[in-house]
């Protein structure tokens, strides 16, 4: 883990899939919210609760700002936000069968927007994996739209794509897998190379073995044979003043690791 350097004038955002808010309350998440490193603005993913069922500790941690986008159905997907800055906060990007299942939440600053994402899985079977390829296609002309506005965009989550060989360990054995299929991965490329968004991390991060996300199975967190789903993609300005990136891997609240980069910005309402 690469430890992000000292807070000076600098802004620092946390994205986390917490795989149950409740279940990572039980963890010690919102203790280390709370008391451990500062933060100006945070994004969870997979909270799998409505807003009723959040842990009182997490309804607003250190008095911040917060947003909660639930799926329709209970127990499943749903994204949150906090902020220290009160933002403008939008739900969803217009479609009908995926604003449903809470994947979309814009918190729109001065002249920057942090949007908090949760990408299908579709690890589960062809249905899933079906579904995930119909939101990659609704997903790409909203995310054009995105570039077209004259706003810097930070895009945090869990996008369930390893991008390339280094950013999974075991990727020969993973080529036929949901989240290293070819067609996921050229879909990623895409948002790099065409739409010139930036991977903040590895501006920031090149080396091998940084991952964010670890099988139950097995030994894989001991093991480190991770895959790094997890993201801050953001558009080239704001990707510029990146500062610092760390994974943290202290403690576990869920099977994904905290990913944290540091901006030299000025967060403003």
């Amino acid at each position: 883990m690469r430890s992000a350097p000292p807070r000076t004038n600098s802004r620092r955002i946390i994205t986390l899939n917490v795989n149950g808010i409740r279940s990572a309350e039980r963890k010690g998440f919102a203790h280390w919210l709370a008391r451990g490193e500062p933060w100006d603005v945070v994004c969870l993913q997979e909270i799998k609760a409505t807003t009723d069922d959040i842990p009182r500790l997490l309804l607003a941690p250190r008095k911040s700002h917060a947003a909660f986008h639930p799926a329709e159905r209970k127990g499943y997907a749903g994204v949150a936000l906090y902020a220290k800055t009160a933002p403008r906060v939008a739900t969803g990007f217009g479609s009908r069968e995926f604003d449903a299942e809470g994947r979309y939440l814009e918190a729109h600053f001065a002249e920057l927007t942090v949007i908090s994402l949760y990408l299908p899985s579709g690890s589960s079977g062809p249905h899933r994996q079906a579904s995930k390829f119909r939101f990659l296609d609704e997903f790409l002309p909203h995310l054009v739209q995105l570039r077209r506005k004259k706003r810097e965009i930070i895009l945090c989550g869990d996008w369930n794509i390893a991008h390339k060989e280094i950013d999974l360990k075991n990727w020969r054995s993973n080529q036929k897998y949901s989240g290293f299929l070819p067609e996921e991965r050229a879909w990623l490329t895409r948002v790099f190379d065409d739409l010139g968004f930036v991977d903040v991390f590895r501006r920031v991060d090149p080396r091998p073995d940084q991952y964010t996300w670890w099988s139950n199975r097995g030994e894989a967190w001991a093991k480190n044979v991770g895959w790094r789903i997890d993201y801050q993609i953001a558009t080239p300005g704001i990707a510029a003043k990146a500062r610092g990136a760390s994974i943290y891997t202290k403690r576990r609240f869920s099977d994904h690791a905290p990913l944290i980069i540091d901006y030299e910005y000025t967060l403003t309402a």
